[in-house]
């Protein structure tokens, strides 16, 4: 019995609890004239930021901006000292004309031995075809000077003919075989001539080779040329987005490390609404919901936002938060990521208000502080 009456108790006293609550909830929202369905903060805008630093130690020789200015796309902001890096890419540039000039050769004399291979194939067969015929032909007159040597001896042995007759036939024989010698040996240049000419597809190949060899030097050298082309382009820092140079960290003249920070910019683009939402209503805030951003700035242009960031965990409200009823109480960071910013008229560090709709069927309001 007794523990039914606690229980009744304890039901009882949540309700007035929860009563209370709403109660409270109400008279805020009433007071603030909030319609139900929107949640009303404020904060400042802030952005994401970038850090300009350079890839490669050097000297500043310019800085073309300064913090406060407004930058746009590829807008030049820092120019390091590049006397080496021009040096070094004159270099590789003459080597990527020398390379080049090797390849050019290498594909001229490969493009004429292809040319050349097949006419000395076919002189050298020719040469063959006519040292064979001489040979045939000195073979001929050897043998038939010899029938003559030897008819010639018979008739001086019957003494028809004198040995002059004879002397003569010798001499014929002699000629005639010192051609056929000279016709063999003609005969076996002009098989070794064949013999190199066939070599020719081999000597093409081995140009081939060297053609591909020099390409390969020259692509070599073509990489070396980019590499000195981008260190040089490295020399010269600009702007990778539009935005606002908000830090400066380096002075005209310094010599910087590889990765020292020299500027900080902000992107116009990517700007959002830090604020804090109470622990009592962080509940009704999810991620996507839409969102309107006011400044005293643009008083009468709400801008479209979107929550994107929802803190994991509470902290003490922060001094900026300027609703006295909700000093000393738990707060939840949320961020509102503009969908626009159109001309960018937003810029980071302006204080702005914040009406987040977490029913779909709310109409807006402007805040009310």
């Amino acid at each position: 019995m007794n523990i039914g009456k606690t229980l009744l108790f304890r039901l009882a006293l949540a309700a007035i609890i929860l009563c209370a609550a709403g109660l409270l909830l109400w008279q805020t929202q009433a007071r603030r004239g909030i319609p139900e369905g929107l949640i009303q903060a404020n904060g400042r805008i802030e952005g994401d930021a970038v850090i300009i630093a350079s890839k490669t130690p050097g000297r500043i020789v310019e800085l073309a901006v300064h913090e406060g200015d407004s930058v746009q796309p590829k807008q030049l902001l820092v120019r390091l000292d590049d006397g080496i890096a021009r040096a070094r890419m004159a270099q590789a540039q003459a080597d990527v004309k020398a390379a080049q000039a090797q390849a050019d050769a290498a594909r001229a004399a490969l493009v004429l031995l292809r040319r050349q291979v097949p006419h000395a194939v076919a002189s050298s067969e020719a040469g063959v075809a006519s040292s064979q015929t001489d040979l045939a032909r000195a073979e001929a007159a050897r043998a038939q000077d010899a029938r003559d040597l030897g008819r010639a001896k018979k008739l001086e042995a019957d003494r028809f003919v004198g040995p002059q007759f004879i002397e003569r036939a010798e001499l014929a024989l002699k000629t005639h075989q010192e051609e056929r010698d000279a016709a063999l040996a003609g005969l076996e240049r002009a098989r070794q001539a064949l013999n190199d000419a066939r070599l020719g597809p081999q000597r093409i190949r081995v140009s081939e080779a060297e053609l591909a060899a020099a390409l390969g030097a020259l692509a070599v050298a073509e990489a070396k040329r980019a590499e000195a082309q981008s260190a040089l382009d490295d020399l010269t820092l600009a702007s990778p987005a539009a935005g606002v140079i908000t830090s400066r960290y380096a002075n005209g003249g310094e010599v910087i490390t590889a990765g020292a920070p020299i500027f900080e910019l902000v992107d116009l683009d990517r700007l959002y609404l830090k604020l804090f939402v109470p622990e009592r209503e962080i509940g009704k805030v999810r991620r996507g919901l839409a969102a309107q951003i006011y400044s005293d700035a643009f008083p009468d242009q709400p801008f479209g936002a979107t929550v994107r960031y929802i803190g994991s965990r509470a902290e003490f409200t922060p001094k900026e938060v300027q609703t006295p009823d909700e000093r000393v109480k738990l707060m939840y960071e949320v961020r509102l990521y503009l969908d626009r910013n159109p001309g960018h008229k937003l810029t980071p560090g302006l204080p702005a208000d914040a009406m987040i709709r977490w029913k779909e069927d709310a109409a807006w309001a402007r805040p009310r502080w």
